[in-house]
C-alpha cells in the first residue's frame, strides 16, 4: 500500500531538481569555501550565488542574509542578541509560538537576563493586537517582540506589517518566525518592518540542516556560535556547502511554481474540510482555517472516543502520516500547548494534517474513508 504523507509542515520531500543542484557539491566540488586555491573558491561560489538568489527573492540585501542549521538556531541567535547586543530588557511573545522560540524566552527570562509578557490569544487563535499595543505603551523597558508569521500547528498567520508597525511606533525590536511561510508566500523585505526573519529549508523541499536568517542592516550584533570568520564573521562553522546550495534552489523553484502550487494546494485543504464535515459528525477546525491562515495546514479536531484516542496510530498503521499537533513536540505526548492555548476541549481529539503540491484529492478521499472507519 502506497504511503499518504500529510505532514508537509513537518518536513517535505526533497524536490528531484535540488537534489540535482546539490549533487556536483556532494562529489565533484567538494573544496572548503574558506580555501583560497580554485577548489575552495568554487564553492564560495555555490554559496554567494544561493545568498544573491535568496536575498534577491525576499527583496532583501545579500548582505543581510546569513546561512544557518535551521529555523531553531536562527531564533536562537535572534533572540538573545536582541536582549544581549540590542538592549531589550522586555520580550513579549506568545503562548502559542514554536518551542524554539518559546524555550528560548523562558530560558532569557529565568536566567533573569529579560522580563517576560505574553500577548493573548484571540478563541480564533489570532493575537489580540490591542493587548500587545497596551503591553508596548506599558513597559518602561525597551521590548523584543518576538512573534511567528504563521503558526505551525493551527496554521493563523499575524499581520506582519500591522505588528511591524507597532514595533516602530514603541521602538521595539521585532523578530518573526516565518519558518512556515518562507517558500510560501510572497516577501518584500525592504517594504517589510521587521529586523529578523528566519526559514528553513525543509520546508519548502529543500534539504534539512539549512536555514537563513534575516538580519535587517540597520541591525548590529555579535555572533551566537564563535570560532572561524566564515558567514562575514556572523557564524562559525564550515559552511553546509550543499545544505547551503539546495536551500537557493529550493526557494528559487518555489517562487517560480508559487501561484499555481499555492492554487492546488488550498484546493486540497479546502476539499478536505468539505469531507470531512460531510462524513464525520461533530468534527471542528481549530484557529481561522477560512480567514487569515496557512494554505498547508488544517487543524481537525475529532470528538473523542475509545477509537479516537488511537487516532494517529490507526492512520499510522494503515501507511498514513500525520501529526498530533508539531512534529517537535509529538514524541513528548504532552499534547499540544497550542491547542491547549486557544481550544481546551478534552473530549476532542486534535490531528494537523498539512499538504503540498505532491498531494491529491484522491489521496483526501483515501484518509478520510480511513477516518470513518477508525472513528
Amino acid at each position: 500500500m502506497k504511503r499518504i504523507y500529510f505532514d508537509n509542515a513537518a518536513t517535505t520531500a526533497l524536490d528531484p531538481l535540488v537534489l540535482e543542484a546539490m549533487m556536483p557539491y556532494l562529489t565533484q566540488q567538494f573544496g572548503n569555501p574558506s580555501s583560497i586555491y580554485s577548489y575552495g573558491r568554487e564553492s564560495r561560489m555555490g554559496i554567494e550565488a544561493a545568498r544573491k538568489s535568496v536575498a534577491k527573492i525576499l527583496n532583501a540585501h545579500p548582505a543581510e542574509i546569513f546561512f544557518t542549521s535551521g529555523g531553531t538556531e536562527s531564533s536562537n541567535t535572534a533572540i538573545t542578541a536582541a536582549i544581549r547586543d540590542l538592549g531589550c530588557k522586555h520580550i513579549i511573545s506568545s503562548p502559542i509560538e514554536h518551542h524554539a522560540t518559546l524555550h528560548t524566552v523562558e530560558h532569557l527570562y529565568q536566567a533573569g537576563e529579560a522580563a517576560l509578557s505574553y500577548v493573548k490569544i484571540l478563541p480564533n487563535g489570532h493575537i489580540d493586537m490591542e493587548d500587545l499595543e497596551n503591553i508596548l505603551a506599558a513597559s518602561k523597558e525597551k521590548c523584543l517582540v518576538t512573534l511567528m508569521h504563521a503558526n505551525n500547528e493551527i496554521g493563523n498567520m499575524i499581520d506582519i506589517h500591522a505588528v511591524g508597525n507597532l514595533c516602530k511606533k514603541y521602538n521595539a525590536i521585532f523578530h518573526s518566525d516565518t519558518v512556515q511561510t518562507v517558500g510560501h508566500f510572497p516577501f518584500d523585505l525592504r517594504n517589510t518592518p521587521v529586523h529578523f526573519i528566519t526559514g528553513a529549508g525543509h520546508k519548502f523541499h529543500g534539504p534539512k540542516g539549512v536555514g537563513i536568517l534575516y538580519i535587517n542592516e540597520n541591525v548590529r550584533i555579535k555572533p551566537f556560535i564563535n570560532g572561524g570568520s566564515q558567514e562575514r564573521n556572523m557564524r562559525a562553522g564550515t559552511e553546509n556547502l550543499y545544505g547551503i546550495v539546495g536551500f537557493g534552489k529550493a526557494l528559487e523553484l518555489a517562487t517560480t511554481h508559487h501561484e499555481a502550487d499555492a492554487a492546488h494546494i488550498k484546493g486540497i485543504k479546502l476539499y478536505m474540510m468539505e469531507q470531512l464535515k460531510k462524513h464525520i459528525k461533530g468534527v471542528s477546525f481549530n484557529g481561522d482555517p477560512l480567514g487569515s491562515s496557512l494554505y498547508t495546514v488544517l487543524s481537525v479536531s475529532f470528538p473523542k472516543s475509545e477509537k479516537s484516542e488511537m487516532l494517529l496510530f490507526n492512520l499510522d498503521i494503515n501507511h498514513i502520516c500525520a501529526s498530533g499537533g508539531s512534529a517537535c513536540t509529538s514524541g513528548a505526548d504532552a499534547g499540544s500547548h497550542v491547542i491547549r492555548s486557544i481550544n481546551h476541549n478534552p473530549n476532542q481529539v486534535t490531528v494537523r494534517f498539512s499538504f503540498s503540491k505532491n498531494n491529491t484529492k484522491e489521496e483526501v478521499d483515501t484518509v478520510v474513508a480511513k477516518l470513518v472507519e477508525v472513528i
